[in-house]
């Protein structure tokens, strides 16, 4: 294709934008609320990702020693149960860290409740805090160092616990959100793609006559249909590009209002800085290919007649 034609398609697909105002407008309005609510949709299932991924790396291990271990056998375990390529990080923990750590989660009950408890008559047993790589190993991890007790003649160690129950749930209940999540974006795309083909498909139809004109005088279909691409592009890269700078001002501003509230329950939504750029890219990117391949499926159809 000679540089002057692509010159000649271009301007026509601006033309054409400009030409069409007010359908030019729907079309870029109809992207970008479809967009938009795909952006939110988006944003929201990288904070549920993330907030499960938070979730996940809390979740520990507790081994509980019998009292009076010996210091040689607790070194040993330290170093069976590190040694583990599951693990990916042992704390010990004494009984007087315990107790401390306990008095502290209690908060202002701590004191009253164990008065009278210190280094000498501390009930608490000393322990191992045990971290894992893969989240979803903790059952198996915790099943491998139960072995590792009961293989040994004294049996150190008085009890594993991980929150048995409660943490296969908390796992099922993260991978349902993030695969609900998927399908919410993926059928919110395709949505986007339907409803815009139908707009463009509007505009293409209020031109029939100017088309069937082009077609009388020797006009290629290729000719015919490349001015209505550049403008699906153009449609559909305005109204992504709408859609994200008042997707991410928006979120901006969420992110700076909630800091402090989310920070107190723990909580820290994903910055600008982390998903702007992706989200950008893919809502660009999404919002061109739609108008283009909207733009395809008109003309096509438009042609055949």
């Amino acid at each position: 294709m000679k540089f002057s034609t692509i010159l000649r398609h271009l301007r026509e697909g601006v033309k054409n934008v400009v030409r069409n105002g007010w359908m030019s407008f729907a079309s870029i309005s109809s992207i970008g609320i479809s967009l938009f609510i795909l952006g939110v949709f988006m944003l929201l299932a990288m904070n549920v990702n993330n907030l499960a991924s938070q979730i996940e790396s809390q979740v520990q291990i507790r081994v509980f020693l019998q009292l009076n271990t010996e210091q040689a056998k607790i070194e040993q375990l330290n170093n069976t149960i590190g040694n583990m390529p599951e693990v990916s990080k042992v704390k010990f923990v004494s009984k007087e860290e315990g107790l401390e750590m306990l008095r502290t989660n209690l908060g202002e009950d701590g004191n009253e409740l164990l008065e009278g408890y210190d280094n000498t008559n501390n009930p608490l047993p000393d322990s191992f805090t045990v971290e894992v790589v893969d989240p979803q190993t903790i059952a198996f991890v915790a099943k491998k160092i139960s072995a590792i007790n009961e293989a040994e003649g004294e049996q150190p160690i008085s009890s594993v616990k991980y929150g048995q129950g409660t943490v296969e749930t908390l796992f099922k209940v993260t991978t349902a959100v993030r695969n609900i999540g998927l399908v919410i974006v993926a059928g919110l795309a395709i949505t986007a793609m339907f409803l815009i083909s139908n707009t463009i498909k509007i505009t293409i139809l209020a031109r029939r006559r100017e088309i069937g004109i082009m077609k009388l005088v020797g006009a290629t279909n290729n000719f015919i249909r490349w001015p209505f691409f550049i403008e699906g592009a153009l449609i559909g890269l305005l109204g992504s590009l709408v859609t994200v700078a008042l997707l991410l001002f928006g979120y901006s501003q969420l992110v700076q209002v909630s800091q402090v509230e989310l920070g107190l329950m723990m909580i820290k939504l994903v910055t600008v800085e982390e998903s702007g750029l992706l989200v950008a890219a893919l809502l660009i990117g999404m919002g061109t290919a739609i108008g283009i391949w909207g733009s395809t499926i008109s003309v096509r159809k438009y042609l055949k007649v």
